[in-house]
């Protein structure tokens, strides 16, 4: 049996340039309809986060003003999946060669910690390197960040992805006060960066780099990243 790698943010809190502090947290629909997905096509499913350490809710997620209908089916998902997984794996005991790809989901926690995370650059050099599957979606892009070649130049320059808009954080509230805005801060480093309309599904692939601009891309990204890994041989 094939498995799936999802890596959490540590952060519960985002410190903001004008002192402020925002809570944060995992989104509940890009945990858990990744998770639904590998999981109903026969993956196992492992979580692991910056020395293990757990991450709460974003409760923003828990809210069907913001996070849709639905939102209490994904937040009862992910909390029985973090629940029945137990203590999370600390990225530094992370070996990529057991699993078929990984999985970045946001909250605003990947540009708090994972951006810079090194044990995260590790693991995704790894799985680069074989070419294995690498998702990352809404915030999660901003762990792609960690990942620094002995060289000094970013792994992902180059590459085509997507991740949460600049108008998205604007239309979210939380532009303002940002230390730096993640689709630009992408741009800046190279990437080739692409968007659809604000918050409606929009998925980018390069490779084995799939990406999603924001929560209602969740679905999609598992969706394609099974697809693609069906299509040649179980690593």
């Amino acid at each position: 049996m094939s498995r799936i790698l999802i890596v959490m943010s540590a952060a519960d809190r985002w410190e903001r340039t004008d002192g402020t502090s925002y809570p944060t947290g995992y989104w509940a629909e890009e945990l858990a309809a990744p998770h639904l997905e590998f999981t109903e096509a026969g993956y196992e499913v492992d979580f692991a986060s910056p020395g293990g350490a757990p991450q709460p809710l974003d409760e923003h997620s828990a809210d069907p003003a913001l996070a849709g209908p639905d939102c209490a089916r994904y937040v009862e998902h992910a909390r029985k999946a973090l629940t029945a997984f137990g203590p999370l794996i600390p990225l530094s005991e992370v070996e990529p060669a057991d699993y078929a790809g990984v999985v970045l989901p946001g909250g605003h926690g990947p540009v708090v910690d994972l951006h810079r995370d090194a044990d995260l650059g590790r693991v995704l050099r790894r799985f680069d390197d074989a070419g294995a599957l690498i998702g990352a979606v809404c915030h999660g892009p901003a762990g792609l960040l960690s990942a620094i070649d002995p060289d000094g130049s970013w792994r992902f320059a180059g590459r085509r992805m997507t991740a949460f808009t600049d108008e998205e954080e604007r239309i979210f509230g939380t532009a303002e006060g940002a230390p730096w805005l993640l689709a630009s801060r992408l741009r800046e480093w190279g990437a080739r960066h692409e968007g659809g309309a604000p918050y409606q599904q929009y998925n980018v692939r390069d490779g084995n780099l799939f990406t999603g601009q924001n929560p209602a891309s969740s679905t999609r990204l598992a969706e394609d990243m099974i697809a693609a890994h069906g299509a040649r041989p179980v690593l």
